[in-house]
């Protein structure tokens, strides 16, 4: 039997006009300390984002999103953030925000493969669902 992993997690939001509150999932954030696993998936539809604010520059927040997975992996490519531990690397990425770029809440998983784990979320919550013709 597989060995289990209990993760935490949450989802990249891109909030174009925050006074609107409309989003939409460009990612997730998987964390499992016991495994030492932090990683990110960020997938950014730039056709549904323009679909919220046609004039966003879809560059620039995929500029800002590419900061997500650098700060996942640490070092100094990450800058200051980098440098902390995996945990505080984390908790600085959910924590609350009122930027375009924003996080669910934490949410908690168990799986016993965390990078397919990541890819389940990311088919789950992020990318379009697929309808059959």
């Amino acid at each position: 039997m597989h060995e289990r992993f209990s993760f935490d997690y949450a989802v990249v939001r891109i909030v174009p006009r925050v006074e609107r509150g409309e989003f939409l999932n460009a990612g997730v954030i998987l964390f499992c300390s016991t495994a030492a696993f932090l990683e990110s998936k960020i997938e950014l539809d730039h056709e549904r984002l323009k679909a919220l604010d046609p004039s966003i520059d879809c560059a620039a927040v995929e500029s800002h999103l590419a900061s997500i997975p650098a700060i996942c992996a640490g070092g100094p490519a990450a800058g200051p953030i980098g440098q902390l531990t995996q945990r505080a690397r984390f908790h600085w990425l959910v924590a609350p925000r009122s930027t375009i770029i924003q996080m669910s809440p934490v949410h908690s998983g168990v799986h016993h493969d965390l990078n397919a784990a990541l890819e389940s979320l990311a088919a789950k919550l992020v990318r379009r669902l697929r309808t059959e013709d």
